[in-house]
């Protein structure tokens, strides 16, 4: 919630808040235009269920607009693809690694992608608020023009040929990310320049797609500090 009254990147509507958490979020509450109805624990418990985690707070919001391909921000030269990946908690932890990245967006489908709050918001931690979202109806089309951008489509494949930590990167990257347990599908990957795997020298071979994320960012950023 402190991201989201920081970023102001969403229409905020309203907030309600406990004494205490209205004073701990004075500043960013102030900042953000808004003025918080004191109300009790119990208040925000009955609205937002006996289970919720709510900290004292509960801010009203407009979902995150999406953006148009074209309108990208060109920070980092990186973006994300993902093929459908329907776990909320997957994209949420996904987007909270692209938010520490300084990823520039996340391009997903209108369909098979879980809804942009919720539990998506939790698992991101404040991510949701830093990375712009790019909502497409056909992923294999979106590739085909991220390559006409100029981007390098590198898709993650477990039974790729290549290493990705010795795949040969260009900035900018899209890097594609398969859906669980079914990874990515046909036309996504003839739509790659590269299909590439992270190799564990462990005992475990393969990784969950939000960690497998996290280590493929880490590769990108230390081959950029080189």
């Amino acid at each position: 919630m402190r991201e989201a009254l920081r970023a102001n990147r969403r229409q905020l509507l309203d907030i309600y808040a406990t004494k205490a958490a209205a004073d701990r979020l004075s500043e960013e509450i102030a900042s953000a235009g808004l003025r918080p109805h004191i109300v009790e624990a119990e208040d925000l418990a009955r609205r937002l269920g006996a289970n919720a985690v709510h900290q004292g707070a509960m801010l009203e919001a407009r979902r995150p607009e999406s953006v148009d391909l074209s309108d990208i921000p060109s920070r980092s030269g990186v973006v994300l693809v993902l093929d459908q990946i329907t776990d909320p908690h997957n994209v949420g932890a996904i987007l909270r690694t692209a938010a520490a990245f300084g990823v520039d967006a996340l391009v997903m489908t209108e369909r098979h992608a879980p809804e942009m709050a919720g539990v998506v918001a939790k698992a991101a931690s404040g991510g949701l608020e830093h990375v712009s979202i790019v909502s497409v109806v056909n992923l294999a089309r979106t590739l085909e023009q991220l390559g006409d951008m100029g981007y390098l489509r590198i898709g993650l494949d477990s039974e790729a040929p290549v290493a990705f930590a010795d795949a040969a990167l260009t900035r900018p990257i899209a890097l594609v990310l398969g859906g669980e347990g079914k990874g990515l599908r046909r036309l996504t990957k003839e739509n790659c320049d590269i299909l590439a795997r992270l190799d564990m020298p462990g005992a475990i071979k393969s990784l969950n797609v939000s960690n497998a994320c996290a280590v493929a960012l880490t590769l990108v950023h230390a081959r950029a500090a080189r």
